[in-house]
């Protein structure tokens, strides 16, 4: 059976973890005899959270390493050295399949809920409808990145059969963004403004998701069918920021490092993250994030942690020489997100930088296994917004003042000096710094309009290994994989030059 169909046909078995949002597991349930009642729902949605489970790796590996953040040429097999080299093979790749059925299978899980629900087993109206914008904000998140990555992408607004599947082609993105804006605003509408207990997708996370959806349909078309549309939403965007902003609901939060600190989780920074906890002695209940795994190096994990894993020496995933050196002195996002030397399981220096920002030492907060870390990934920070904002003005022509505003807030909590006239590279520059490994750089540089001038500038002066032939606009969205060719032969194209 072909992977695409895996997922319809699967009725989920939700694995949830007793966290914040207490989430609870569902033993062997079946479409018959479950959806009963509200507690039965909850559940559900609870399940369909935990399915972004390995969100912040997908973002990790198409966005972060594929940018000019990450230099990771390899000298090994490794799945992310292709996508660091823009090889034109990727329609093999294990982790290009992982993105595309990971993402479907949490679309499925949110239409079976959206399919099932219905006022006799939920009668309580202001519980349903939160119920419905949780689902509809999660399905439009998968979308998004869908289309991101891959451009056009067959929509399933409900639960579909494995023969319907078969005759459903990859639909035009300008259908898919339909999907998405109309799940965002729905989602707005019911979902409440603040929850007691934090996990939860807000009235105001939708908003300024749409925000970030509207500000990515407005950037170039690239002359390919992927994210940008010239749709011309900028002015929308800065309505949904402005409102976001002004709700009251979030803080600035003075000290950069706390944002991501274990201890300090669910700040005033945090618009919607991924709820990840420590498993505990057992580690086997798979409710943490391997994401530090993904970034430090075994031979740091060898003297640093009881635990074996990290990123092979034969394939680093470093920070690019031009990232290192793009910091200011004094700069403290720099300690923050990385790591310069270490001492090796020999007791030398291992002059060899790697990515930490998500990483901590502090024995309460090591897992028992390097897969189950308990730190949340944020998905939309405040600080966020604002620079949302800031972009937005600048593409309107709005007060040039409020943006310099904007961005030299940001930098004075780095520890730098304001500056004056910031442009859409100043912000972008600005932007590279403050959201390190959080899978925003790929996405930031396709909206702007400035990713094959940057990135094929970044390929002349850091590819040492030269294993990069030019990026060209085919590189912003990824090939189909090979198995989801092979459903049905003509229902799904490759996308251009794979």
């Amino acid at each position: 059976m072909k992977n695409i169909l895996i997922f319809i046909l699967a009725i989920g078995i939700f694995t949830a973890c007793e966290d914040q949002l207490e989430l609870a597991p569902i033993s062997s349930p079946s479409a018959a005899n479950f959806y009963r009642n509200t507690k039965d729902f909850e559940q559900a949605i609870n399940g369909v959270y935990n399915s972004l489970n390995g969100y912040s790796g997908v973002q990790f590996f198409l966005s972060e390493v594929r940018s000019d953040n990450v230099y990771s040429p390899g000298t090994g097999v490794r799945e992310w050295n292709p996508i660091n080299n823009f090889d034109k093979t990727l329609s093999t790749n294990p982790l290009i399949n992982s993105t595309w059925n990971d993402s479907f299978r949490g679309i499925y899980l949110a239409n079976t809920v959206l399919d099932r629900i219905n006022a006799e087993a939920v009668p309580e109206v202001a519980i349903r409808d939160r119920m419905i914008g949780e689902a509809k904000f999660i399905r439009a998140l998968y979308y998004f990145d869908l289309v991101r990555y891959f451009g056009k992408v067959p929509v399933y607004d409900h639960v579909v059969t494995p023969s319907e599947a078969l005759e459903i082609p990859r639909a035009p993105v300008a259908e898919v963004y339909d999907l998405i804006v109309a799940d965002l605003q729905d989602a707005g509408n019911k979902l409440p403004v603040f929850y007691d207990r934090p996990g939860k997708a807000t009235s105001l996370a939708a908003k300024a998701l749409l925000a970030r959806v509207y500000l990515t349909m407005s950037g170039p078309d690239y002359g390919i069918q992927g994210p940008g549309k010239d749709a011309g939403k900028y002015s929308d965007a800065l309505s949904l920021l402005n409102e976001v902003i002004n709700s009251g609901q979030y803080q600035w939060v003075d000290d950069y490092a706390s944002i991501f600190s274990y201890g300090n989780e669910n700040n005033g920074d945090i618009v919607f993250d991924i709820q990840n906890i420590d498993d505990g002695a057992t580690g086997n209940r798979g409710i943490g994030t391997i994401l530090p795994t993904l970034m430090y190096h075994e031979s740091f994990a060898k003297i640093n942690l009881p635990f074996a894993g990290g990123v092979p020496g034969d394939s680093p995933i470093n920070p690019s020489d031009q990232l290192l050196a793009s910091f200011e002195p004094g700069d403290v996002r720099d300690d923050v997100s990385i790591l310069m030397s270490y001492k090796d399981e020999n007791g030398n220096t291992n002059v060899n930088p790697q990515f930490v920002k998500f990483l901590s030492l502090d024995p309460q907060y090591i897992p028992a296994d390097r897969f189950n870390w308990g730190i949340n990934f944020p998905v939309i920070r405040y600080t966020d917004v604002l620079l949302m904002k800031a972009e937005a003005l600048l593409q309107t022509g709005g007060s040039q003042n409020e943006v310099n505003q904007i961005v030299n807030r940001v930098r004075q909590r780095a520890g730098l000096d304001d500056i004056t006239n910031v442009d859409i590279d100043a912000l972008l520059e600005e932007r590279r710094k403050e959201f390190i490994v959080e899978g925003l750089r790929w996405h930031d540089l396709v909206r702007t309009g400035k990713v094959l001038e940057v990135m094929n500038a970044w390929e002349m002066e850091d590819d040492d290994a030269n294993k990069i032939s030019g990026i060209s606009a085919n590189d912003i969205i990824y090939p189909i994989h090979q198995s989801q060719l092979e459903v049905k032969q003509g229902l799904y194209e490759q996308n251009p030059g794979y």
